[in-house]
């Protein structure tokens, strides 16, 4: 199997293996989909990593397989190569990016779909696609745009540059850079801390803050009200609650 899913205390690592550069072949879409759905539903994953190894996170899509491709089959696949990467950003759980090396086109594609991006000094990202007579085609041009804004995200994708860490934290394409040789625990760390959080108000407010931004504000408003209201009938709002009233604030445990 090229994607592997473990979970250890909580947090669920999406692992790509597929050696030496972790390509996002058709295969690998498929399964990463099948087991990005996965995560979304095991009661025991309460937050979610992806991470492609030590050396790489991914330098993109199979080129080789693509090539071989016409129109005709293209249109058949493209549907379901949106819907694998769609299936990582939906999982209604926290979910971080741990990036090494290349996290390129696909691979870029792939960290954009997680909540928060923790990036290695080795990292490079970038959406190389124009450079092969196409554009992203994996949710590149919508989330890019999303997460750092249009003329960023145009600069990027029209010059298929890639940039290195240092360069990704200020246009706000990754949240923290860190060594190398630490991206997977600090990862770790962050989905752990999350996984011992409310999960139903977690979800929540994931679901709010990602519908906001594909909507209008009254639409956002009402998803983030109806959500505010509905976690007043969970038994992990009483224990916050309590907890905040007889022993202050952040002492709540919701496991």
């Amino acid at each position: 199997m090229t994607v592997h899913l473990e979970v250890a205390e909580g947090v669920g690592t999406l692992r790509l293996d597929r050696p030496p550069m972790n390509a996002l072949d058709v295969a690998t879409q498929d399964r990463l989909k099948e087991l990005a759905e996965e995560a979304g539903r095991r009661d025991d994953v309460r937050a979610v990593v992806v991470y492609g190894g030590e050396k790489v996170f991914a330098a993109g899509a199979d080129i080789k397989e693509m090539q071989a491709m016409d129109h005709t089959a293209m249109v058949l696949r493209a549907r379901a190569l949106q819907d694998a990467f769609t299936a990582v950003a939906r999982i209604p759980k926290p979910v971080v990016a741990a990036v090494t090396g290349y996290a390129l086109g696909g691979g870029c594609e792939l960290a954009l779909c997680a909540d928060y991006r923790i990036a290695g000094e080795n990292a490079k990202l970038g959406q190389p696609e124009i450079l092969l007579g196409l554009i992203p085609g994996a949710g590149g041009t919508q989330r890019l745009s999303r997460l750092i804004g249009p003329s960023r995200a145009k600069d990027l994708i029209f010059t298929g540059r890639m940039v290195k860490a240092d360069e990704a934290l200020t246009l706000g394409l990754v949240d923290r850079v860190v060594p190398a040789a630490d991206v997977y625990t600090e990862a770790h760390a962050w989905a752990a801390k999350l996984a011992q959080g409310p999960a139903i108000a977690l979800r929540a407010a994931k679901e709010s803050i990602d519908t906001g931004l594909e909507t209008d504000i009254d639409t956002g408003l009402a998803v983030e009200r109806n959500w505010f209201a509905g976690l007043f009938a969970t038994e992990d709002r009483e224990r916050g609650m309590k907890s905040f009233v007889e022993e202050g604030p952040g002492k709540a445990k919701f496991l």
